[in-house]
Parts: C-alpha cells; sequence; structure tokens
C-alpha cells in the first residue's frame, strides 16, 4: 500500500483496519501541531477511499494522481476565507448541497475541511447537520491544531486521531530519501521539532532558510544597539504581524539553545550550524540572563496572539533584551 506517511504508522494501521473491516468512519478528525502531516494523511484516507486498485491505496491509478493534484471530482478541500482564514457558513452550506449528490466516479465523496477549529461558530453547527445524519457515501476528514476549539458537539462525532511529532532520526531519514545531505537533513529535521511537512517544505524553498538566517543575524545586530535602535526596529516589524510571529520563533530557538549550552546539553541543540556563535555569546551570559529573555519572548509570543497591539509587543521585548557590545562571527 502506498500511503506515504511518515511518523504516523500507527494512524496509518488504524485507517487500514477501519478500510479491510469495511468499517469507515462518516467523520475524521485529525488533531496535531502545524504541518505535521495532517492534510497530508486526510488525502491519503481519500486515495485509499476512491482509489481503483485491489490494494489501495496504489498511488498510481488516475484517481490517486488525481487526488493528489486536488483535482479530483468527488474529493474537495475546503480550506477558510478571510483574514482570520476561518471555514464559514456558506462554504458549509455549499459542501451540503455537494453532499446530497451522488459521487461522480469514486466510490465515496470526501471532503477534507482544513483548520477547522478555526471556523465560525456558525460554520461548526450547521455541519452538525451532516454529521447527524450523514449521507452513506460521504466522508468528513477535518484537521485541527486545536481541538478544544471546537464545539464538543462536533468532535464527538468524530473519529479523532491525535497526530504525534515524530522523533527527528524519522524526520532525518525521510528527507535522505528525498536526497538531501546527512548535514542538510540533520540541520531541518532539528529546526523542524518532528513537523515533516514543514522540513519537506523547508527544503525545497530556500526563502525559508533564507529568512531564517536575516532573523537571527538581525538580533544579534539589535544586541549590541541602544533603546532608539530597538523601538525602530520593533516599529518596522510590527506592521506585518506575520513577520513579527516569525521574528519570534526564529528567536525563540536561538535562546534556548543558548540556554542548552549553559545547561550542558548541547546534542539537543537545533541551530547546529551556528554554533560557534551559540558558544561565543554563551561566554557573555548566564543563565538568569538567558532565562529571562525566554521569557520575554514568549510574553511577547502571548500578545501578539492575543492581539495586543504588536508596536507595543515588539518594544516590550526588544526593551528586555540584554545588551552585549560584542557581536560574534
Amino acid at each position: 500500500m502506498a500511503w506515504e506517511i511518515v511518523g504516523h504508522d500507527w494512524a496509518v494501521k488504524l485507517l487500514r483496519q477501519g478500510l479491510a473491516a469495511d468499517r469507515v468512519a462518516h467523520a475524521y478528525l485529525f488533531c496535531g501541531p502545524p504541518q505535521i502531516g495532517k492534510t497530508q494523511l486526510a488525502r491519503a484516507l481519500a486515495q485509499a477511499l476512491n482509489c481503483q486498485q485491489p490494494d489501495p491505496p496504489c498511488g498510481r491509478c488516475p484517481s490517486c494522481r488525481r487526488i493528489a493534484r486536488d483535482v479530483h471530482p468527488d474529493v474537495r478541500v475546503i480550506v477558510g476565507e478571510g483574514a482570520g482564514e476561518s471555514i464559514k457558513i456558506d462554504q458549509v452550506r455549499a459542501l451540503q448541497h455537494e453532499a446530497a449528490l451522488a459521487p461522480y466516479e469514486g466510490r465515496y465523496r470526501v471532503f477534507i475541511l482544513r483548520r477547522m477549529d478555526r471556523a465560525s461558530i456558525e460554520a461548526a453547527n450547521s455541519l452538525l447537520k451532516i454529521l447527524e445524519e450523514p449521507p452513506s457515501h460521504v466522508v468528513l476528514a477535518m484537521t485541527a491544531v486545536d481541538a478544544g476549539a471546537l464545539p464538543a458537539t462536533v468532535v464527538s462525532r468524530c473519529q479523532r486521531m491525535d497526530l504525534r511529532l515524530a522523533p527527528s532520526r524519522v524526520v532525518q531519514a525521510a528527507l535522505r530519501d528525498r536526497g538531501l545531505s546527512s548535514t542538510q537533513a540533520e540541520l531541518l529535521a532539528r529546526l523542524s521539532g518532528g513537523r515533516l511537512g514543514w522540513a519537506i517544505g523547508a527544503s525545497s524553498d530556500e526563502e525559508t532558510l533564507r529568512l531564517r538566517q536575516q532573523d537571527m543575524d538581525q538580533m544579534l545586530d539589535l544586541l549590541a544597539t541602544g533603546r532608539v535602535e530597538r523601538i525602530e526596529f520593533a516599529w518596522n516589524a510590527s506592521r506585518e504581524p506575520a513577520v513579527a510571529q516569525r521574528l519570534i520563533a526564529s528567536w525563540t530557538g536561538w535562546w534556548r539553545d543558548m540556554l542548552l549550552l549553559l545547561s550542558q546539553g548541547k546534542e539537543h541543540i537545533v541551530n547546529i550550524d551556528r554554533i560557534d556563535e551559540l558558544k561565543a555569546l554563551s561566554e557573555q551570559a548566564d543563565w538568569h540572563q538567558t532565562w529571562a529573555a525566554l521569557q520575554a519572548l514568549q510574553t511577547a509570543q502571548v500578545r501578539l496572539e492575543a492581539n495586543v497591539n504588536a508596536r507595543l509587543a515588539m518594544e516590550g521585548l526588544l526593551l528586555r533584551l540584554p545588551r552585549w557590545v560584542v557581536r560574534p562571527r
């Protein structure tokens, strides 16, 4: 079988057993951190349900190939709309209309609803109608980062699977199988934190790693500046919330590595390609100072997620970071 799912063997096993016994749930809920493989698993399920070969999913038949490209007439991927990227009630109503129709060519109509935890309350409640009385030819495959954000009535009507982060060695092996060198695979595996989807995406997107290097260079430059320069940087960074979030994520990884170095935990360091700079800075830092920086980063992240004024959040963060005159190179 060509499930081609890495790191979630237990979930694949359960799905295979259900298909073999003809016990297909009318709704599945795949939960877990972003870019962990939830949507990939949902697509593989759709392939298995509509594969044209006796040992599904084969990954090679016309049905499997079209589902992989999101162009199969019986498989729809529904994503949120608008600034909040939330699934709206009109999208659910359109789903209900399509669900009432027989499949065009497959055995099942499969609807993959991404980030259902971001759906509006009206959309989630409207989905209950099809969850309570599902047509026999319809399967819903929903993904969520935070299942707690969904109504309990929706969760209780789904077969829930909580996907876990993959071990670093598993991610490294998968990346090497894709042609990456051992050095590249190890770096991306560490940076991914067990999110294979992120690692695969970063391996083919040079911009991701370029921005990471830029973010860390900017942080190191800022450590040598005063209040005026930091406030100016905070103002510029806060204009785009996504940029501010990315900066905090990159910087948090750096300061976590610093704390590990100070605690003799070198084997767990993430930014292994910049180990010399980390070591040089750790010689200037102490444990309490580094821990305070991590707390400042966490506070800023919480404030941004709560839609607090982004400029104030970034200013508060930068003014709490230590000042070091010498930047290692």
